[in-house]
C-alpha cells in the first residue's frame, strides 16, 4: 500500500507539473527572462512595463532583478540570459570588440548631469583637465557621457581625467567630502542635488547642445536571442514601447505608480513628473524610435572615435548598420515563411 501511495503521489505530481507547465507556456509563449532595473528615473520604462502588465500582454514573463553591474548585465545580455537592457553608447566599444549585442531602438533623452560644488573654481567643462570625476561605475553611462563632454573641449578622458567609482546614492556625499571634484550622475540623484543650490551644473544632457534632442539611452538586445528567439525580443520591445508611450502621455500617473511601488530613488512626485516629461518619451516610440536610434548611434560612435574609445579610422556607418537590427521586420519575415 505504501508503494502504491507513493506511486500515486508521483503520478499526481507529474500531472500537476506538466499541467502547470502547459498553462505557463500558453500564457507566456515567448518564454521567461530576467531584466535588470535600477532606481534611476531613466530606467523606469522596464518597471512601468512590468507594473502595468505590458510584458504579460505580449506573452513574455519577465522577472526584474536589481543590484547588478553594467559589466554583469552586458555579459548576461550577450549570453542570452537577459533579452534586452537599457543602455547607451557605452556598449559600442564592447560591440566593436566582439560582444554579441544588438541595438534595436531608441528610448529617451536627458537623464544625466555633471555637477561641481558651487564654491569651487570649476566653472565649465574646460576646467576639468586633471580633475577627479565620480561615476557610478567604470565604463557606465555617466562616465561615457562625461568622456564625450570633456573630449569635446580637447581633454583626453583616458589620460587627463581620474575616474572614481561610487554607488549612485553616495555620489553627492563623496562630492561633499571632497573625495571627487565633480560627479556625473543619473537622475533623480543629479537633479535632487542641483535643487539644493549647492552645485553648479556643468552639463545637463537634456539641454546641452552636444546631447540635446538625441537619445541618451537605447534599447540593446541579446544577439544570441535575436538569432534564436526574435519573437521574444519583439514581444519585449512592444511592451517597452507601450511603457514609453504611457510615460510620455501620463507622466504624473507614471510617477505616482513608480513611487508607490518603490521603483525609483525618490518620493517626490512633482520632481519625478518633471523628469519624466523632460525625457521626451513621446518622441521615442514607433517607427521614429528606430530611425532616431540609428542616427543618434552614428553621432555618438563618431564622438567615441574622436576621444579614442573606438578606432579613429572606424567606418562608423558600417559599424552601426551591423549593430542595428529592425526586430519587427525580422519577426515579420519569419512569420511570413
Amino acid at each position: 500500500m505504501k508503494k502504491l501511495s507513493s506511486a500515486i503521489l508521483v503520478a499526481v505530481f507529474v500531472i500537476v507539473f506538466f499541467s502547470c507547465k502547459k498553462q505557463n507556456t500558453e500564457k507566456y509563449p515567448h518564454g521567461e527572462f530576467d531584466i535588470a532595473y535600477s532606481g534611476s528615473a531613466c530606467g523606469s520604462p522596464v518597471s512601468i512595463a512590468y507594473l502595468k502588465g505590458f510584458f504579460e500582454e505580449e506573452g513574455v514573463k519577465i522577472n526584474l532583478v536589481t543590484g547588478t553591474t553594467f559589466e554583469a548585465n552586458r555579459n548576461s545580455l550577450a549570453a542570452g540570459k537577459m533579452p534586452v537592457i537599457n543602455g547607451d553608447f557605452q556598449f559600442f566599444p564592447a560591440v566593436y570588440n566582439g560582444i554579441d549585442v544588438k541595438l534595436i531602438a531608441g528610448l529617451h533623452e536627458g537623464c544625466i548631469k555633471l555637477l561641481a560644488p558651487i564654491e569651487s573654481d570649476i566653472l565649465t567643462v574646460a576646467d576639468l583637465r586633471g580633475k577627479r570625476i565620480g561615476v557610478d561605475e567604470i565604463g557606465g553611462t555617466p562616465m561615457s557621457v562625461a568622456s564625450v563632454a570633456v573630449g569635446s573641449v580637447g581633454i583626453d578622458p583616458q589620460t587627463e581625467i581620474e575616474w572614481i567609482p561610487y554607488p549612485s546614492d553616495q555620489a553627492v556625499q563623496v562630492l561633499e567630502k571632497g573625495e571627487v571634484d565633480v560627479i556625473a550622475a543619473w537622475d533623480p540623484f543629479a537633479t535632487q542635488a542641483e535643487l539644493t543650490g549647492k552645485y553648479r551644473v556643468l552639463v545637463d544632457i537634456a539641454k546641452d547642445p552636444l546631447f540635446a534632442g538625441k537619445n541618451c539611452c537605447f534599447i540593446f538586445a541579446s544577439g544570441k536571442l535575436v538569432k534564436e528567439n526574435p519573437a521574444a525580443i519583439a514581444a519585449v520591445l512592444r511592451a517597452l514601447a507601450k511603457a514609453v508611450e504611457y510615460e510620455g502621455t501620463y507622466p504624473q500617473e507614471a510617477a505616482e505608480l513608480l513611487i508607490n511601488e518603490k521603483r525609483v530613488a525618490t518620493d517626490d512626485v512633482a520632481l519625478l513628473t518633471t523628469l519624466l516629461s523632460s525625457f521626451h518619451y513621446g518622441r521615442h516610440h514607433g517607427e521614429q524610435a528606430n530611425t532616431d536610434a540609428r542616427e543618434d548611434a552614428e553621432y555618438f560612435a563618431e564622438w567615441l572615435t574622436k576621444i579614442g574609445y573606438l578606432p579613429v579610422d572606424l567606418d562608423v556607418k558600417a559599424f552601426v548598420d551591423d549593430m542595428y537590427v529592425d526586430i519587427f521586420a525580422l519577426e515579420a519575415k519569419l512569420l511570413a515563411k
